[in-house]
């Protein structure tokens, strides 16, 4: 398998600030999206705290556990991580009243081989683009997705709902949180996008579906993702890290030479 990595992240055309935070580690295919609430300044220091510290300690501990690490060591790792960062956040906000209740949102993902090792708190979320279906393959922890499960609204009258932003579960906020972990087979063609709910809001799954199907090269079409968010409005931080699956070079050059290429 071959990764090619891309982020962007825009503050969106209503606001002057950006909370949101994206990083990604290349040489350990770790991603971390993060989108962060709270008072004046303080959701920008909670999602920048939240993707310095993860891509720091799990970026050092997927090196040093290589490329033989098993799936669940890679995933409890992650949970330590995330719930170190958790700590780190909550003590900040509590240490500094500037801080005060801040959190954020979380998404992160490590591409090993041909396993997505995928944790998520809050309502950032994975989508996934498989030969033209395109599905989101985190479940958001948001009070929406509760009514939705519930039965007290249905998909489509949750996309005018007024409480679209209100989370449930958030990195930072208290002194532990669960962190959902799931595990996905990756396929040769698949994409993978990761984002802030200033895209997933603003743009609907059809269109971020042609968006990430089209003939573009991947770094126009994450331009693509941010444009299209603020075109709609473009009310909230726009954040994208688009992830796109292919054959290996080694293997494209082996063919090649088969073939007398």
């Amino acid at each position: 398998m071959n990764y090619s990595f891309v982020t962007r992240t825009d503050p969106g055309r209503a606001r002057e600030n950006n909370e949101d935070s994206v990083a990604v580690d290349g040489d350990t295919h770790l991603c971390v999206l993060a989108d962060g609430m709270g008072g004046y300044n303080a959701g920008e220091i909670a999602s920048g705290m939240a993707t310095a510290f993860i891509k720091s300690e799990m970026a050092r501990w997927l090196t040093e556990a290589g490329r033989g690490a098993k799936t669940k060591e890679i995933r409890r790792a992650m949970e330590i991580c995330v719930d170190n960062a958790n700590r780190s956040i909550f003590n900040a906000a509590n240490s500094n009243p500037q801080y005060s209740g801040m959190g954020t949102t979380l998404v992160v993902g490590v591409f090993r081989g041909t396993t997505l090792v995928l944790g998520h708190i809050g309502d950032s979320r994975c989508y996934r683009l498989r030969n033209g279906e395109f599905a989101q393959i985190t479940k958001d922890h948001s009070l929406l997705q509760e009514q939705i499960d519930a039965g007290l609204i249905t998909q489509e009258q949750a996309v005018g709902s007024s409480i679209k932003n209100l989370v449930t579960r958030a990195l930072g906020v208290e002194d532990a949180v669960p962190l959902d972990l799931s595990e996905h087979e990756v396929e040769v063609g698949d994409w993978y996008l990761m984002c802030s709910d200033g895209l997933s809001d603003m743009v609907d799954d059809a269109e971020i579906a042609s968006i990430l199907g089209g003939p573009a090269p991947i770094e126009q079409k994450a331009d693509s993702l941010v444009t299209a968010a603020n075109d709609h409005g473009g009310r909230d931080n726009i954040s994208v890290l688009l992830v796109q699956v292919d054959a290996t070079s080694e293997k494209r050059g082996l063919i090649s030479r088969l073939l007398g290429k």
